[in-house]
């Protein structure tokens, strides 16, 4: 059984500890100041939970998962010094970067990662930075504690911040998608329950297919596109109102913050 802890439950946190007691082979504990809704977390997905940082180093974790706010982490740090030096770190926390860590916790793995919401059901899209000085075995533990929760790209550190946005913002742009998608089929006489259900399905067997074929997706748009069809019709609208830019345009300003 991998003993993992998780410092910080906020909603990353949270959604990393949902992801991981998925699997039966995983022991959690989280550091958090008291808190009344992550005590009730705590016994309603049983794991362990301790206040202070130096009762979470004593249980002796092998992985620590780092989900703090930028500044409070830049503050518990140090205090990591005393874990056992085979303890990999994995910093979930934007905007510091891994040299910063390494200069203050520097005698263990460290990796940095930015995951989005869905790794909370095991299907989240989870960027990853990992040094090419962590050694091959330490990397296989990384991958496989990683894969548990969703797909792994790997990336470069400077890449991060734009695969953070779009698996971390994509999300919200997605359910605006789907609820114009409902309110379509309301308008055209489904139910809400109906349409909504119709929306996710479709966009969930259309995210698959560009997932497992690995097809590109202007090519699988073709494929749907029959000359003179009704679906080429919705195309042309959607390109007559900017529907491309405007996606385009909502991940370059997301990326700059």
């Amino acid at each position: 059984m991998t003993k993992i802890a998780v410092i910080g439950v906020g909603h990353m946190g949270s959604a990393i500890i949902k992801g991981l007691k998925n699997n039966s082979e995983n022991y959690i504990i989280a550091e958090n100041p008291v808190n009344p809704r992550v005590s009730k977390l705590a016994e309603k997905l049983d794991f362990e939970l301790v206040n202070t940082l130096s009762d979470l180093i004593a249980k002796e974790p092998e992985i620590v998962v780092l989900t703090t706010p930028a500044n409070i982490t830049l503050d518990l740090i140090p205090e990591l010094i005393n874990l056992d030096h085979k303890s990999i770190i994995i910093s979930a926390v934007a905007g510091i970067e891994y040299k910063k860590i390494r200069e203050i916790v520097s005698n263990h793995p460290i990796v940095r990662i930015i995951p989005n919401i869905p790794v909370a059901v095991n299907t989240g899209t989870i960027g990853l930075f990992m040094p090419e000085k962590i050694n091959q075995s330490k990397r296989q533990i990384i991958i496989d504690f990683l894969d548990q929760l969703g797909d792994v790209i790997q990336v470069n550190e400077e890449q991060l911040s734009i695969v953070g946005t779009i698996g971390g913002c994509g999300p919200a742009f997605v359910d605006i998608f789907l609820d114009a998608l409902g309110d379509a089929g309301v308008l055209n006489g489904l139910s809400r329950d109906q349409a909504n259900t119709l929306a996710a399905s479709m966009v969930k067997g259309s995210a698959n297919l560009a997932y497992e074929t690995k097809i590109a997706p202007a090519i699988l748009r073709d494929q749907v596109c029959s000359p003179g069809g009704t679906t080429i019709q919705g195309v042309a609208s959607l390109e007559k109102h900017g529907f491309r830019y405007t996606i385009i345009d909502a991940i370059n300003n997301a990326n700059k913050n």
